[in-house]
């Protein structure tokens, strides 16, 4: 009874809990398995940031509970966004899920399990299902905890919640205020993974420009975020920082100065804009305009021209008429984003969005979906063509999906790269030159000292 299997939905946040959450189970002996046909429980780590992904996990939970009905010593446990928005009335679909536990909880999952098991040892009655909702202080404290095995890449938790209040977003009920860590825990963490080989961080906050504005002073006129960034930098052993995802309101002028300053920020950001519309903007409560957020972008890549730009864009969000999607297809064509993130609008319950309920049909989210879609293959294409022949370093991170001899990695701009290599170059920074480009990926060869090798 201790082998778990940990499916994630969501974003990178979530694979990060997944992540902590599965370093603890280890520690208390548990056996992490990649397959759920071998697990003895498994456990579902949730989102609630669209529709589709609730539905998702509900729907995997139901399959699950038919293996349930073989084998009833199997155990079910619902875990994260979900949970905590849903709160006991999943229980009234799923009556006998064994664990349901929110997103300040992750870190009692081990003890919740023990109980579990040690109550079905006892060989009395199916014990109730388990369920810790509560909010707890120190909670962004506890993901901390990551896999014993080398990570070439490792996500880093640096704060937890979120006090935007945008009208179309669960994040504020399911991940509650903004908490953020201290920053010697922080750079102790990735101090601990540069030692195992770690060669790139990425710092996760939900609005990670704003980590710590409330708790630590500015120095020297630099935000709480920059002097960690700027602490990240001078660790050995990292060679890459990312971080995601910034808010416009956060971005202030040293942010944008430390691109160029610090040598090992990478030059890509992903910055959500949601709508090229103002009127839309102001109905999600994002505050800001369209020509702050071009403001901002005109900066960055005047202090970074090779900076790629990846962004988030919700189509047909209440009241977005055609002149609004126009304005959000020329934001597109006056920014030209290398990449994207394009949604659907889905209502959210416990919004302040809610009440405006769904007008727009799916048909025209599509629509707009697949035309913003058609014009990022375009900038993308012709951003990556812009590459072809020229050599960029890269970080071999495993082998590829596809072809025998292939391993994939990614540039200083997050692109995909696809190349003959060998083993024991998983986890180097090698130069690539590149010698195909199509809209998503890129495909290169290795070079030595100026030269093309064979691997």
């Amino acid at each position: 009874m201790n082998r778990v299997h940990i499916k994630t939905y969501g974003c990178q946040m979530n694979e990060r809990d997944s992540e902590a959450v599965a370093a603890m189970l280890r520690g208390r002996g548990y056996s992490i398995v990649s397959d759920e046909a071998d697990a003895d429980i498994v456990l579902l780590n949730t989102c609630s940031v669209r529709e589709l992904a609730e539905q998702k996990a509900m729907g995997k939970a139901g399959h699950l509970r038919k293996r349930r009905r073989k084998n009833p010593d199997f155990m079910i446990g619902v875990m994260g966004c979900m949970a905590q928005n849903r709160g006991v009335n999943i229980l009234d679909r799923l009556p006998d899920l064994d664990l349901l536990v929110g997103t300040q909880k992750f870190h009692a999952v081990p003890d919740h399990l023990d109980h579990l098991i040690a109550t079905r040892q006892g060989q009395g009655p199916r014990p109730a299902t388990i369920i810790d909702l509560d909010a707890e202080e120190g909670s962004q404290n506890t993901i901390r905890a990551h896999s014993e095995e080398r990570k070439i890449s490792a996500f880093v938790s640096i704060m937890q919640g979120c006090n935007m209040k945008c009208s179309y977003c669960i994040v504020p009920k399911t991940r509650g205020e903004e908490r953020a860590r201290p920053m010697d825990d922080i750079v102790a963490e990735i101090e601990e993974l540069a030692r195992n080989g770690t060669k790139e961080v990425t710092l996760l906050g939900q609005i990670v420009n704003q980590y710590a504005v409330r708790e630590f002073p500015f120095a020297n006129g630099k935000s709480p975020f920059v002097q960690l960034l700027e602490r990240v930098n001078a660790i050995d052993g990292i060679e890459r920082i990312r971080f995601t995802s910034p808010h416009p309101v956060g971005f202030r002028e040293d942010l944008i100065e430390c691109y160029g300053r610090l040598e090992k920020l990478c030059e890509y950001i992903h910055f959500p804009m949601q709508s090229g519309s103002d009127r839309i903007l102001k109905q999600m409560r994002r505050p800001y305009t369209v020509e702050r957020f071009k403001r901002i972008v005109a900066a960055l890549r005047a202090r970074c021209p090779d900076l790629c730009i990846s962004t988030d864009v919700i189509v047909g969000f209440p009241g977005e008429t055609e002149e609004d999607f126009e304005l959000t297809r020329q934001a597109f064509a006056d920014i030209r984003f290398d990449m994207a993130y394009i949604f659907k609008y889905s209502v959210r319950p416990g919004t302040t969005a809610e009440p405006l309920g769904d007008p727009i049909s799916d048909e025209l989210k599509m629509q707009r979906n697949q035309l913003l879609l058609d014009q990022l293959e375009e900038y993308s294409l012709a951003h990556n063509k812009t590459l072809l022949g020229t050599v960029q370093e890269v970080l071999i991170e495993s082998p590829a999906r596809k072809g025998e001899g292939m391993f994939v990695g990614r540039n200083r701009g997050y692109r995909k790269i696809v190349l003959p290599a060998s083993e024991r170059l998983v986890g180097e920074l090698v130069q690539v030159k590149i010698t195909e480009a199509s809209s998503t990926t890129l495909i290169g060869e290795l070079v030595l000292e100026g030269v093309e090798v064979g691997v």
